[in-house]
């Protein structure tokens, strides 16, 4: 039965087989209804109809929880930041000033490693190839394309991170993903003497008093032997990017330190 006006009273009329079955209109605080059908879907449209979200939900746009890449220059100010405030605050120099961080970063970004944390940089390695046997001045603005010899300049942990293993890790991951590289077969660095236990624990050995000075800061420069191997090379994406936290085997201890 459908009901009818006619002069302003209502009245009965009987449904024929040809009519169409009337569309139920229901009222809501938003929209009008027709018969289970939106007013925006009964408009032609050539856009996609998003699925509706309740008042109480909002949409959360996930980051992966842990992420190790490859540095970029869009990195640099974060970069920098970090590395002010662990090396300022102890030795009042920073191993990279915001423009060498971004030289470093354009030169080389395959010579550099991040770790975040749900999109946040919680720490870094920035290295380049150098061509002799033994750093010098040079050597900390340089990259060396034809060098067998990774400089690693620095490697910082974000303050809030620290003291939880992620300075051994990194270094670890970083020194793993230099031997899927054929012509690297070492790894340098230049330290303050009292953070030669701390690489001595990741199988760095001393080479002996390094020839650069900043200021009146004296280095130790040290080594690590990098030796190519065909598992390693088959694997390399694994190693830069595990799907999972790894542990550090750090040699002569089974303790970890952090920076």
């Amino acid at each position: 039965m459908l009901l009818e006006w006619q002069a302003g009273r209502r009245t009965k009329k009987s449904a024929s087989p040809q009519d169409p079955k009337p569309y139920k209109v229901h009222q809501s605080n938003s929209c009008r209804f027709f018969g289970g059908m939106s007013s925006a879907d009964a408009q032609p449209s050539g856009e996609a109809i998003q699925p509706s979200v309740s008042p109480g939900i909002q949409r959360r746009h996930t980051l992966p929880a842990s992420e190790v890449r490859p540095l970029n220059t869009q990195d640099a100010i974060s970069v920098f930041e970090i590395e002010r405030e662990a090396f300022i605050s102890v030795s009042g120099e920073c191993p990279l000033h915001l423009d060498e961080v971004r030289h470093f970063l354009t030169l080389c970004p395959e010579f550099s490693m991040g770790w975040f944390e749900e999109g946040r940089l919680v720490a870094f390695i920035i290295s380049s190839l150098w061509d002799r046997d033994r750093l010098a001045t040079e050597a900390l603005t340089l990259h060396k394309p034809q060098g067998s010899t990774a400089h690693i300049h620095v490697l910082a942990v974000h303050r809030t991170f620290r003291q939880q293993g992620k300075g051994p890790i990194l270094m670890w991951r970083y020194l793993q993903y230099l031997r899927c590289l054929p012509n690297v077969r070492r790894a340098v660095l230049m330290c303050e003497d009292s953070l030669v236990p701390f690489y001595r624990k990741m199988g760095f050995k001393p080479l002996g008093r390094c020839a650069i000075t900043v200021g009146a800061l004296t280095f130790m420069e040290m080594w690590y032997p990098i030796s190519g191997h065909a598992y390693m090379r088959r694997n390399s994406e694994a190693i830069r990017f595990p799907n999972a936290p790894l542990t550090v085997p750090l040699a002569h201890s089974d303790q970890q330190m952090d920076v």
